[in-house]
């Protein structure tokens, strides 16, 4: 089954995050990083089958960029269950957004 990479907008950002956990990448066309980025986004998201992945097009939404504080991208927001759970801003390692999609995740017994 292919798996379908999200692109949000304000309207349908809410209903996308609101179940399990997402990775929200906020990225822009003119954004070097940001087009380094995406292929690490795209193989963790091919490797697991746990996680939703969806982008936000600042320039395209910057109403919803703004409603979550984006100052810098790239900047990838985990949500779990519709909550914003953890951020990291930057290009990262893959081993970050590992970490982000591990943390607590498996602390309940």
């Amino acid at each position: 089954m292919e798996k379908e990479i999200l692109n949000l907008t304000k309207d349908t950002m809410e209903e996308a995050v609101a179940e399990g956990l997402t990775l929200v990448d906020f990225w822009a066309d003119w954004c070097g990083p940001c087009k380094m980025l995406a292929p690490i986004l795209d193989e963790l998201y091919e490797e697991r089958g746990d996680f939703k992945l969806a982008k936000v097009n600042i320039d395209e939404e910057q109403e919803l960029a703004e409603g979550f504080g984006i100052q810098s991208i790239p900047t990838v927001v985990l949500f779990r269950d519709g909550k914003a759970e953890l951020a990291a801003v930057g290009m990262r390692g893959k081993e970050t957004y590992e970490e982000m999609l591990d943390t607590d995740f498996n602390a309940q017994e």
